[in-house]
């Protein structure tokens, strides 16, 4: 572990830049940018335009250590460079950002008002290949729809186990039982997981640490005391379908937590804007961002 990234993912004021669509979620990103399906033939055209996108972003002035304290990459982003590194390297050398990994391989279907994460079948090759291009951390979802005790209680042990297998690579995983926005119950859900993420919590060892990222609670001192649990790094939010502005405000109102954004960073960005406009359009979406989960 880079003891100079780990603090500043402990202690560091900004957030942390989600920069992970994975396949199936591209082309959706892509037509929000601005580019449509006619622009490219086959996958290969399509993760070309995703990288231009990510790169547009991640050498914009605005994105920098001074509010972007991580960026979260897709795994094939990896392998890819910004002028002439690879891309862990130029956000750490170059922007000071700390770089993370998305490793799981999607969501099995429903059962028990959940989704687990599938089997990670790459799981130790992909973590290998991290440590191979200097990244610190890793990022990996589930879906939790509605109240249920069991299917609760089953996302958030899969999250421990495979966070172990993670950790005992020299990384530091974000776990992510994402629940939706949409469910019935959404507070009654939030307590059970913070429930039963503390009982994890308090059976990792001294040397085990993991953040959370979490959908922006109903009750907002719900992550408390895990925010404060010795062996939690940061508890973070994803923006979860609500747009940057409402996003921005009800993370404003949740104390201990700061925002690890996808759509809410890039919702106003497009492809044809000009270079001015652009680094204009970033630069406010990064403040507002920053400014949601400043002094946390």
């Amino acid at each position: 572990m880079n003891q100079e990234q780990f603090d500043q993912m402990k202690h560091g004021k900004g957030f942390i830049a989600a920069l992970d669509q994975s396949g199936g979620s591209t082309p959706k990103a892509l037509a929000a940018y601005g580019i449509a399906e006619d622009r490219y033939e086959n996958d290969d055209q399509m993760f070309d335009l995703v990288h231009q996108m990510r790169t547009r972003i991640i050498t914009a002035p605005a994105f920098n250590k001074e509010k972007v304290i991580g960026a979260i990459l897709f795994e094939q982003t990896i392998d890819r460079e910004i002028e002439g590194k690879k891309t862990a390297d130029y956000l750490w050398e170059d922007k000071g950002v700390v770089p993370f990994v998305k490793v799981d391989q999607g969501l099995a279907p429903v059962e028990n008002g959940v989704q687990l994460m599938k089997e990670l079948t790459q799981l130790d090759a992909l973590l290998d290949r991290a440590n191979e291009r200097h990244i610190f951390g890793t990022k990996m979802r589930s879906n939790i729809l509605e109240y249920n005790e069991e299917g609760i209680r089953q996302v958030v042990a899969q999250q421990f186990e495979v966070a172990k297998q993670i950790i005992a690579k020299g990384l530091v995983p974000i776990i992510e039982p994402e629940v939706s926005i949409k469910a019935e119950d959404k507070a009654k859900i939030e307590a059970k997981l913070a429930e039963e993420i503390l009982k994890e919590l308090n059976q990792l060892t001294a040397d085990q640490y993991v953040l959370l990222k979490i959908t922006i609670p109903e009750e907002p001192e719900t992550y408390t005391e895990i925010s404060q649990h010795p062996q939690m790094v940061r508890v973070v939010a994803l923006s979860g379908g609500y747009a940057t502005d409402e996003a921005n405000a009800k993370l404003k109102a949740t104390p201990h937590v700061i925002a690890s954004f996808s759509r809410a960073l890039a919702q106003d960005l497009r492809d044809d804007q000009e270079e001015e406009a652009f680094n204009q359009t970033i630069t406010q979406a990064i403040d507002g961002i920053y400014d949601a989960s400043a002094n946390k």
